[in-house]
Protein backbone atom coordinates (compact mmCIF):
# COMPACT_ATOMS: atom_id res chain seq x y z
CA UNK A 1 0.00 0.00 0.00
CA UNK A 2 1.25 3.45 -0.89
CA UNK A 3 0.09 7.04 -0.47
CA UNK A 4 1.03 9.42 -3.25
CA UNK A 5 2.14 12.08 -2.69
CA UNK A 6 3.51 10.82 0.60
CA UNK A 7 1.69 11.97 3.72
CA UNK A 8 5.04 13.54 4.60
CA UNK A 9 4.12 16.13 1.96
CA UNK A 10 6.42 15.21 -0.92
CA UNK A 11 6.06 13.48 -4.26
CA UNK A 12 7.99 10.21 -4.06
CA UNK A 13 10.43 10.58 -6.94
CA UNK A 14 11.02 6.83 -7.20
CA UNK A 15 7.33 5.86 -7.14
CA UNK A 16 7.26 4.25 -10.60
CA UNK A 17 10.40 2.26 -9.86
CA UNK A 18 8.85 1.08 -6.58
CA UNK A 19 5.63 -0.11 -8.21
CA UNK A 20 7.56 -1.82 -11.00
CA UNK A 21 9.66 -3.77 -8.47
CA UNK A 22 6.44 -4.94 -6.78
CA UNK A 23 4.92 -5.99 -10.11
CA UNK A 24 8.11 -7.78 -11.17
CA UNK A 25 7.84 -9.89 -8.02
CA UNK A 26 4.18 -10.80 -8.48
CA UNK A 27 2.67 -8.19 -6.19
CA UNK A 28 -0.16 -5.70 -6.55
CA UNK A 29 -0.10 -2.03 -5.49
CA UNK A 30 -2.93 -0.47 -3.50
CA UNK A 31 -2.94 3.33 -3.53
CA UNK A 32 -4.59 5.39 -0.81
CA UNK A 33 -6.57 8.15 -2.51
CA UNK A 34 -6.34 10.57 0.43
CA UNK A 35 -3.96 12.88 -1.43
CA UNK A 36 -5.67 12.98 -4.81
CA UNK A 37 -5.93 16.76 -4.48
CA UNK A 38 -2.25 16.83 -5.41
CA UNK A 39 -2.78 14.57 -8.45
CA UNK A 40 -5.98 15.49 -10.28
CA UNK A 41 -5.20 16.92 -13.71
CA UNK A 42 -1.46 16.36 -13.32
CA UNK A 43 -1.16 12.59 -12.97
CA UNK A 44 -3.28 9.62 -11.89
CA UNK A 45 -2.98 6.27 -10.07
CA UNK A 46 -2.57 4.30 -13.31
CA UNK A 47 0.38 6.44 -14.41
CA UNK A 48 2.35 5.62 -11.28
CA UNK A 49 1.52 1.91 -11.43
CA UNK A 50 -1.29 1.46 -8.89
CA UNK A 51 -3.56 -1.57 -9.31
CA UNK A 52 -6.26 -0.50 -6.83
CA UNK A 53 -7.20 2.96 -5.56
CA UNK A 54 -10.06 4.24 -3.47
CA UNK A 55 -10.77 7.81 -4.58
CA UNK A 56 -11.68 9.62 -1.38
CA UNK A 57 -14.30 12.27 -2.01
CA UNK A 58 -13.29 14.26 1.06
CA UNK A 59 -10.89 17.16 0.46
CA UNK A 60 -10.36 16.57 -3.26
CA UNK A 61 -14.00 16.41 -4.29
CA UNK A 62 -15.77 18.86 -1.96
CA UNK A 63 -16.79 16.47 0.84
CA UNK A 64 -15.68 17.18 4.43
CA UNK A 65 -14.15 14.49 6.61
CA UNK A 66 -17.02 12.38 7.90
CA UNK A 67 -19.41 13.35 5.09
CA UNK A 68 -20.71 9.84 4.53
CA UNK A 69 -17.42 8.44 5.82
CA UNK A 70 -13.93 9.80 5.10
CA UNK A 71 -13.25 6.99 2.62
CA UNK A 72 -16.55 7.17 0.72
CA UNK A 73 -16.14 7.20 -3.05
CA UNK A 74 -15.33 4.93 -5.98
CA UNK A 75 -12.73 2.19 -5.84
CA UNK A 76 -10.93 1.81 -9.13
CA UNK A 77 -9.07 -1.35 -10.13
CA UNK A 78 -6.77 -2.40 -12.94
CA UNK A 79 -8.09 -4.74 -15.65
CA UNK A 80 -6.66 -7.89 -14.11
CA UNK A 81 -8.65 -7.35 -10.92
CA UNK A 82 -12.08 -6.69 -12.47
CA UNK A 83 -13.17 -10.36 -12.19
CA UNK A 84 -12.95 -10.05 -8.40
CA UNK A 85 -15.03 -6.91 -7.88
CA UNK A 86 -17.68 -7.48 -5.17
CA UNK A 87 -21.20 -8.63 -5.91
CA UNK A 88 -24.51 -7.75 -4.30
CA UNK A 89 -27.35 -10.12 -3.29
CA UNK A 90 -30.05 -7.90 -4.83
CA UNK A 91 -28.43 -6.00 -7.70
CA UNK A 92 -26.17 -7.62 -10.27
CA UNK A 93 -22.71 -6.16 -9.84
CA UNK A 94 -19.15 -7.45 -9.73
CA UNK A 95 -17.03 -9.72 -11.84
CA UNK A 96 -17.03 -13.39 -12.82
CA UNK A 97 -15.22 -14.42 -9.63
CA UNK A 98 -16.89 -11.83 -7.43
CA UNK A 99 -16.49 -11.81 -3.68
CA UNK A 100 -19.59 -11.25 -1.53
CA UNK A 101 -20.95 -7.77 -0.79
CA UNK A 102 -18.75 -5.49 1.31
CA UNK A 103 -21.53 -3.04 2.25
CA UNK A 104 -25.31 -2.78 2.22
CA UNK A 105 -25.47 -0.39 -0.73
CA UNK A 106 -23.61 -1.35 -3.91
CA UNK A 107 -22.84 2.25 -4.88
CA UNK A 108 -22.15 3.80 -1.48
CA UNK A 109 -23.82 6.97 -0.24
CA UNK A 110 -25.70 8.30 -3.26
CA UNK A 111 -26.35 11.78 -1.84
CA UNK A 112 -22.67 12.34 -1.05
CA UNK A 113 -21.58 11.14 -4.48
CA UNK A 114 -23.99 13.55 -6.20
CA UNK A 115 -22.37 16.53 -4.47
CA UNK A 116 -18.96 15.49 -5.78
CA UNK A 117 -20.40 14.83 -9.24
CA UNK A 118 -21.81 18.35 -9.33
CA UNK A 119 -18.47 19.75 -8.15
CA UNK A 120 -16.60 17.95 -10.94
CA UNK A 121 -19.11 19.02 -13.60
CA UNK A 122 -19.02 22.68 -12.57
CA UNK A 123 -15.23 22.89 -12.45
CA UNK A 124 -14.58 20.94 -15.61
CA UNK A 125 -11.24 19.53 -16.70
CA UNK A 126 -9.25 22.75 -16.48
CA UNK A 127 -10.91 23.80 -13.23
CA UNK A 128 -9.99 20.54 -11.54
CA UNK A 129 -6.40 20.87 -12.72
CA UNK A 130 -6.27 24.47 -11.46
CA UNK A 131 -7.53 23.31 -8.06
CA UNK A 132 -4.62 20.88 -7.81
CA UNK A 133 -2.12 23.53 -8.84
CA UNK A 134 -3.53 26.02 -6.32
CA UNK A 135 -3.40 23.45 -3.51
CA UNK A 136 0.30 22.91 -4.22
CA UNK A 137 0.94 26.65 -4.60
CA UNK A 138 -0.82 27.45 -1.31
CA UNK A 139 1.18 24.85 0.58
CA UNK A 140 4.48 26.14 -0.78
CA UNK A 141 3.46 29.73 -0.03
CA UNK A 142 2.85 28.83 3.63
CA UNK A 143 6.12 26.90 3.70
CA UNK A 144 8.10 29.86 2.39
CA UNK A 145 6.59 32.15 5.03
CA UNK A 146 6.93 29.81 8.00
CA UNK A 147 10.28 28.15 7.42
CA UNK A 148 12.03 30.98 9.27
CA UNK A 149 9.98 30.23 12.39
CA UNK A 150 9.44 26.47 12.13
CA UNK A 151 11.45 23.66 10.66
CA UNK A 152 9.82 22.01 7.62
CA UNK A 153 10.35 18.33 8.16
CA UNK A 154 10.36 17.12 4.54
CA UNK A 155 10.84 18.70 1.12
CA UNK A 156 12.15 17.54 -2.26
CA UNK A 157 15.52 18.24 -3.86
CA UNK A 158 14.18 21.62 -5.06
CA UNK A 159 13.15 22.54 -1.51
CA UNK A 160 9.46 22.26 -2.39
CA UNK A 161 6.56 20.41 -0.80
CA UNK A 162 3.47 18.93 -2.42
CA UNK A 163 0.01 19.98 -1.15
CA UNK A 164 0.84 19.72 2.55
CA UNK A 165 3.80 20.08 4.90
CA UNK A 166 4.89 19.00 8.37
CA UNK A 167 5.89 21.74 10.79
CA UNK A 168 8.56 20.75 13.32
CA UNK A 169 7.43 21.58 16.86
CA UNK A 170 9.83 19.39 18.82
CA UNK A 171 13.00 21.47 18.45
CA UNK A 172 11.83 24.10 20.96
CA UNK A 173 9.91 21.76 23.29
CA UNK A 174 12.78 21.15 25.72
CA UNK A 175 13.44 24.85 26.33
CA UNK A 176 9.85 26.12 26.27
CA UNK A 177 7.77 23.14 27.35
CA UNK A 178 5.47 23.84 24.39
CA UNK A 179 4.23 20.84 22.42
CA UNK A 180 2.17 20.51 19.25
CA UNK A 181 -0.97 19.93 21.30
CA UNK A 182 -0.39 23.17 23.22
CA UNK A 183 -0.09 25.09 19.95
CA UNK A 184 -3.35 23.49 18.81
CA UNK A 185 -5.13 24.84 21.89
CA UNK A 186 -3.59 28.30 21.59
CA UNK A 187 -4.77 28.46 17.98
CA UNK A 188 -8.33 28.53 19.34
CA UNK A 189 -7.63 31.89 20.98
CA UNK A 190 -6.63 33.17 17.54
CA UNK A 191 -9.79 31.80 15.95
CA UNK A 192 -8.32 28.77 14.18
CA UNK A 193 -9.15 25.10 14.36
CA UNK A 194 -5.80 23.33 14.59
CA UNK A 195 -4.37 21.41 11.64
CA UNK A 196 -3.53 17.72 12.04
CA UNK A 197 -1.65 17.12 15.30
CA UNK A 198 1.09 14.48 15.70
CA UNK A 199 0.40 12.71 12.41
CA UNK A 200 2.15 11.28 10.53
CA UNK A 201 5.04 12.31 12.80
CA UNK A 202 4.54 12.59 16.57
CA UNK A 203 5.07 16.06 18.01
CA UNK A 204 4.45 17.90 14.74
CA UNK A 205 1.67 19.75 12.93
CA UNK A 206 0.66 18.77 9.40
CA UNK A 207 -0.74 21.75 7.46
CA UNK A 208 -2.82 21.17 4.35
CA UNK A 209 -4.33 24.44 3.08
CA UNK A 210 -6.07 22.97 -0.02
CA UNK A 211 -7.04 25.20 -2.93
CA UNK A 212 -10.03 26.86 -1.29
CA UNK A 213 -8.34 29.37 1.04
CA UNK A 214 -7.82 32.95 -0.12
CA UNK A 215 -4.42 34.64 0.14
CA UNK A 216 -5.86 36.83 2.93
CA UNK A 217 -6.79 33.76 4.95
CA UNK A 218 -3.42 32.13 4.31
CA UNK A 219 -1.67 35.32 5.48
CA UNK A 220 -3.83 35.41 8.59
CA UNK A 221 -2.87 31.82 9.46
CA UNK A 222 0.81 32.55 8.79
CA UNK A 223 0.71 35.61 11.05
CA UNK A 224 -0.89 33.56 13.83
CA UNK A 225 1.63 30.71 13.60
CA UNK A 226 4.52 33.19 13.74
CA UNK A 227 2.91 34.94 16.73
CA UNK A 228 2.60 31.64 18.62
CA UNK A 229 6.22 30.80 17.86
CA UNK A 230 7.20 34.19 19.30
CA UNK A 231 5.18 33.37 22.43
CA UNK A 232 7.15 30.14 22.74
CA UNK A 233 10.36 32.13 22.39
CA UNK A 234 9.24 34.44 25.21
CA UNK A 235 9.05 31.38 27.45
CA UNK A 236 12.56 30.35 26.37
CA UNK A 237 13.81 33.88 27.08
CA UNK A 238 12.38 33.74 30.60
CA UNK A 239 9.53 36.22 30.22
CA UNK A 240 7.03 33.55 31.31
CA UNK A 241 7.20 30.41 33.41
CA UNK A 242 7.12 27.12 31.47
CA UNK A 243 3.87 26.08 33.12
CA UNK A 244 2.12 29.45 33.42
CA UNK A 245 2.05 31.30 30.12
CA UNK A 246 -0.37 32.23 27.30
CA UNK A 247 0.22 28.96 25.44
CA UNK A 248 0.02 26.52 28.35
CA UNK A 249 -3.14 28.16 29.71
CA UNK A 250 -4.92 28.26 26.35
CA UNK A 251 -7.63 28.34 25.28
CA UNK A 252 -8.94 31.30 27.28
CA UNK A 253 -12.71 31.48 27.69
CA UNK A 254 -14.72 34.65 28.27
CA UNK A 255 -15.45 33.39 31.78
CA UNK A 256 -11.74 33.30 32.57
CA UNK A 257 -10.90 36.80 31.35
CA UNK A 258 -14.00 38.39 32.90
CA UNK A 259 -13.42 36.82 36.29
CA UNK A 260 -12.44 38.99 39.28
CA UNK A 261 -9.98 36.22 40.15
CA UNK A 262 -7.95 36.60 36.94
CA UNK A 263 -4.35 36.21 38.10
CA UNK A 264 -2.33 35.11 35.09
CA UNK A 265 1.11 36.78 34.65
CA UNK A 266 -0.01 38.41 31.40
CA UNK A 267 -2.78 40.81 30.49
CA UNK A 268 -6.30 39.89 29.51
CA UNK A 269 -5.59 41.41 26.12
CA UNK A 270 -2.63 39.04 25.62
CA UNK A 271 -4.90 36.16 26.55
CA UNK A 272 -7.77 36.82 24.15
CA UNK A 273 -6.69 39.58 21.74
CA UNK A 274 -3.03 38.73 21.02
CA UNK A 275 -3.34 40.29 17.55
CA UNK A 276 -5.22 43.58 16.88
CA UNK A 277 -7.61 42.26 14.22
CA UNK A 278 -9.07 39.75 16.68
CA UNK A 279 -11.00 42.62 18.26
CA UNK A 280 -13.00 42.93 15.05
CA UNK A 281 -13.80 39.23 14.71
CA UNK A 282 -13.33 37.06 17.78
CA UNK A 283 -14.14 33.39 18.27
CA UNK A 284 -14.67 32.62 21.94
CA UNK A 285 -13.72 29.10 23.01
CA UNK A 286 -16.45 27.65 25.20
CA UNK A 287 -14.22 25.26 27.15
CA UNK A 288 -10.79 25.86 28.68
CA UNK A 289 -7.77 23.61 28.51
CA UNK A 290 -8.60 19.91 28.71
CA UNK A 291 -6.39 17.03 29.76
CA UNK A 292 -6.37 14.95 26.58
CA UNK A 293 -4.90 11.80 28.11
CA UNK A 294 -7.36 11.83 31.04
CA UNK A 295 -10.29 12.11 28.66
CA UNK A 296 -9.02 9.25 26.52
CA UNK A 297 -8.59 6.99 29.53
CA UNK A 298 -11.75 7.93 31.40
CA UNK A 299 -14.58 7.74 28.92
CA UNK A 300 -18.00 9.01 29.97
CA UNK A 301 -21.02 7.62 28.16
CA UNK A 302 -23.93 10.05 27.79
CA UNK A 303 -26.41 7.39 26.71
CA UNK A 304 -28.93 5.73 29.01
CA UNK A 305 -27.78 2.82 31.17
CA UNK A 306 -28.24 -0.74 29.93
CA UNK A 307 -30.79 -1.27 32.69
CA UNK A 308 -33.27 1.05 30.95
CA UNK A 309 -33.08 -0.96 27.75
CA UNK A 310 -33.60 -4.16 29.70
CA UNK A 311 -36.75 -2.77 31.32
CA UNK A 312 -38.22 -1.86 27.93
CA UNK A 313 -37.78 -5.35 26.54
CA UNK A 314 -39.30 -7.15 29.54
Amino acid sequence: MITYPSTHGVYEEGIMEMTQIIHDNGGQVYMDGANMNAQVGLTNPANIGADVCHLNLHKTFAIPHGGGGPGVGPIGVAKQLTPFLPSNPLIKTGGEQAISAVSAAPWGSAYVCLISYGYVKMLGTEGLKDSTILAILNANYIKSKLEGSYGILYSNNKNRVAHEMILECRDFKAESGVEAGDIAKRLMDYGFHAPTVSFPVAGTLMVEPTESESKEELDRFIEVMIAIRKEAQEIIDGKYDKENNPIQNAPHTSKVVLSDDYNYPYSRETAVFPLPWLKESKYWPTVGKADNAFGDRNLVCSCAGIEEYMEETV
